[in-house]
C-alpha cells in the first residue's frame, strides 16, 4: 500500500469510537513506529481526533446531534479532525484515492449539499475522499446525498447505510432512495431490486480479543455516562486486564471509583494512569483533587504544581492551587496564581471568583500594612 503523509513526531491521536475497519491495537502500533501516540478518548494533550465509524452504530437522531456537538467542540479546541479512512491512509494502511481537484466550496456549489452535512459525511467516509480536494465521483455522491436529505434523510442515516455496500465510490452508478423494504425509515436502499445496502467491511484483521476490548470499552463508557460507577469500574478493569498499558482506561476507572467513594482504589488508578503516561495532566489534576478532598494538602499541592508544569495553559489547576494557598494563609502566592488564572480565563464564573479573591487579598494586605 502507498504511504500517506508523514505523521509529525510527538503528535497525539485520540480515537473517539472504535475503528470499524482495523483494530485499534494494530493502528496504535503503526502510530508508535512514527514516534507519535494513539489513545482512546481525548485529553488535553490530544492534537488529532480520529472518529471511528462504529460511533454511528445504533445512534438515533439525538445521537447524531451529540456527534455533531462533539465534533464542533473538538474543532473549537483547535484539534484536527480525521475520518477513519483518512487515518488509515495517513498510516499507509489504506490506498489513497486517485488525484482530485474540487474544493469544498465547489462541491457545495455544484451539489447543493449543505456544508455542515458535507463535513459530517466526509468525517464518516461517505465520499471517496475524506476532505478537499474532492473528486468528480465525490460530486456525484454529493448530489445523490443532497437528494436523499431533501427527501427526509439525515447525514447520519446516509453514513450508516452507505458503508454496508463496500467502497462508497461504487454507489456512483446506483440510484439511492430513502426508506426500507423492512420498514426502517433510517435506511437507504438501492432501486435495483430494492436491496438494502449491505456487505462486508474493508478489512478483516481483527481478533476476538480486539472485538471484546472495543465492546468492553464502549460498554464501560456508557455505564460511566449513566453514573453506574461500580459497573463502569468493573468494565474498565476488564479492559485493563486485556490491555494493561491503557492509561485512559486506568484514568476513567479512577474517576468511576472516585464517584463510587472508593477513594483508595481511585488514588491507585490515578497513579497507575500517571505511571503509564507521565504527561497525563488530567490524571495529575484529578489526583490532586482527590488528595485535597482527603485533607492531604501537601500532596495536593505537589500534584497541582506538576499539572501546571506539564500544561501551562491549563487554567483549572492554577485556580485550585490559588485556593489551596489562600486557605493556607499564603496570600501573596494566592494572589499571584489568581492573576495568572485571569490570563487564561477572563469570562467564566471561576474568573469572577478569582477577581473576588484578588480583591480580598488586596484589602487584607492593605489593612495589614496600615
Amino acid at each position: 500500500m502507498t504511504a500517506g503523509p508523514v505523521i509529525v513526531p510527538g503528535a497525539v491521536f485520540g480515537a473517539v469510537g472504535a475503528l470499524a475497519a482495523f483494530p485499534l491495537r494494530l493502528a496504535a502500533r503503526e502510530v508508535e513506529r512514527r514516534h507519535a501516540e494513539l489513545r482512546r478518548g481525548v485529553t488535553r494533550r490530544t492534537t488529532h481526533v480520529v472518529f471511528g465509524r462504529t460511533l454511528l452504530a445504533a445512534t438515533s437522531r439525538t445521537g447524531d446531534a451529540e456527534i455533531v456537538r462533539r465534533t464542533n467542540a473538538e474543532r473549537e479546541a483547535g484539534r484536527a479532525l480525521i475520518s477513519e479512512n483518512g487515518f488509515l491512509r495517513l498510516l499507509g494502511l489504506m490506498k489513497a484515492p486517485e488525484a482530485s481537484s474540487l474544493s469544498r466550496q465547489s462541491l457545495i456549489d455544484q451539489s447543493r449539499l449543505a456544508g455542515d452535512d458535507l463535513d459530517m459525511l466526509s468525517l464518516f467516509d461517505a465520499f471517496e475522499h475524506d476532505g478537499e480536494p474532492y473528486s468528480f465521483r465525490d460530486l456525484i455522491l454529493a448530489r445523490k446525498y443532497a437528494g436523499l436529505i431533501a427527501s427526509g434523510a439525515t447525514w447520519g442515516a446516509i453514513a450508516r447505510s452507505v458503508h454496508r455496500s463496500g467502497p462508497v465510490a461504487s454507489l456512483t452508478a446506483k440510484s439511492l432512495n430513502v426508506g426500507s423494504q423492512h420498514g426502517r425509515p433510517d435506511a437507504i436502499y438501492l432501486d435495483e431490486g430494492l436491496s438494502e445496502l449491505d456487505g462486508q467491511l474493508l478489512f478483516d484483521l481483527g481478533s476476538p480479543e480486539d472485538d471484546t476490548l472495543e465492546e468492553l470499552f464502549a460498554e464501560a463508557e456508557t455505564a460511566e455516562e449513566e453514573e453506574r460507577h461500580d459497573d463502569a469500574a468493573t468494565l474498565y478493569q476488564r479492559c485493563l486486564a486485556i490491555d494493561p498499558s491503557d492509561a485512559i482506561a486506568a484514568f476513567n476507572r479512577a474517576n468511576c471509583l472516585r464517584g463510587a467513594s472508593r477513594v483508595a482504589e481511585a488514588a491507585h488508578d490515578y497513579a497507575r494512569a500517571i505511571k503509564l503516561d507521565p504527561g497525563f495532566v488530567e490524571a495529575w489534576f484529578n489526583l490532586a483533587g482527590l488528595m485535597s478532598d482527603e485533607g492531604k494538602v501537601a500532596s495536593a499541592r505537589r500534584h497541582l504544581q506538576k499539572a501546571i508544569t506539564l500544561d501551562k495553559a491549563y487554567a483549572d489547576p492554577v485556580f485550585n492551587l490559588a485556593r489551596l494557598e489562600f486557605d493556607a494563609g499564603n496570600f501573596p502566592e494566592a494572589r499571584r496564581l489568581w492573576a495568572r488564572y485571569l490570563e487564561l480565563d477572563t469570562d467564566s464564573e471561576w474568573a469572577r471568583l478569582a477577581r473576588k479573591g484578588i480583591q480580598f487579598v488586596d484589602l487584607h494586605m492593605a489593612r495589614t500594612a496600615g
